[in-house]
């Protein structure tokens, strides 16, 4: 039986974890907001609602039950379209995250603010 703790395990949950951080790092950046807010609890929360919603503090929803399953569906299409970005670019944000916030990330897409 192998062990969850194993060093192969660990090497990959931190690829992956530097790898996530990355992302969303460059995102926020991309956004104007400091990419070191990723890192701190709740704050990152208020960024990434700040740049999809215009308000930050609506991320206080999440802690409601039922809307938090509305605003989470709701939050991949408003940062697509913050980002200017339709409807389709949204499902993918959604549906196939591993994909399509890299490509938010580190392709060649701007900014332009909550919609």
């Amino acid at each position: 039986m192998t062990d969850p703790f194993s060093t192969g395990s660990v090497g990959y949950y931190l690829v992956v974890l530097i790898i996530g951080i990355a992302i969303y790092w460059r995102i926020l950046a991309k956004a104007g907001e400091p990419g070191w807010g990723i890192l701190i609890p709740f704050y990152n929360l208020y960024l990434w609602f700040k740049i999809s919603f215009g308000n930050g503090w609506l991320f206080l929803l999440l802690f409601v039950p039922l809307v938090n399953v509305v605003i989470g569906i709701m939050l991949p299409f408003k940062l697509a379209a913050a980002f200017g970005e339709g409807v389709g670019f949204g499902f993918g944000l959604l549906c196939i995250s591993i994909i399509f916030y890299p490509l938010l990330a580190f392709g060649n897409y701007t900014y332009y603010g909550p919609q």
